[in-house]
């Protein structure tokens, strides 16, 4: 992923040092209450939750819609918190060497538009997973947001 906006002007004063940065998710689920789970081009075989950096100048909800919307061309609004994440064993490196440690805002949504439809830049493919179905591989923090997303009452979690 190349850094946009902040991070990257962040990026050029650091280097590939680590950078606490602040970023969305959001947790879309189909009519069985299957998740939505991205395979980025940035990540290998790796899948996650659609979602990203936050820019200077947004909102956490501003954030995601559009992270949302840029990823998947879906039209969403937040019904719920499911959690905070902020673990420093969250902390990954992209394949270009920039070192982040997420603090990640996870939203459950609500879908107002149709199918997802993959950018195909960013984003290789778009499918969703039930909790019977064996998850595709992930990074730890969005493995702890499948597991939150399962178990999710209205009672945000805080990791």
């Amino acid at each position: 992923m190349e850094a946009t906006g902040y991070v990257r002007r962040l990026r050029e004063s650091v280097g590939h040092d680590p950078l606490l940065v602040t970023s969305v998710a959001a947790c879309l689920r189909d009519e069985r209450g299957r998740i939505l789970l991205l395979r980025r081009a940035d990540g290998g075989d790796l899948w996650g939750f659609p979602g990203g950096a936050m820019e200077l100048g947004e909102g956490a909800v501003q954030s995601m819609a559009r992270e949302v919307r840029e990823e998947t061309g879906l039209e969403v609004e937040p019904v719920a918190l499911i959690g905070v994440y902020s673990s420093p064993e969250h902390a990954f490196a992209y394949p270009n060497g920039d070192q982040v440690q997420p603090v990640t805002i996870f939203f459950e949504c609500r879908i107002l538009s149709e199918e997802p439809r993959p950018d195909l830049d960013e984003i290789l493919d778009a499918r969703y997973f039930g909790p019977e179905d064996e998850l595709p591989p992930m990074r730890p923090c969005c493995i702890d947001k499948a597991r939150d997303a399962f178990l999710f009452r209205g009672q945000p979690f805080l990791r």
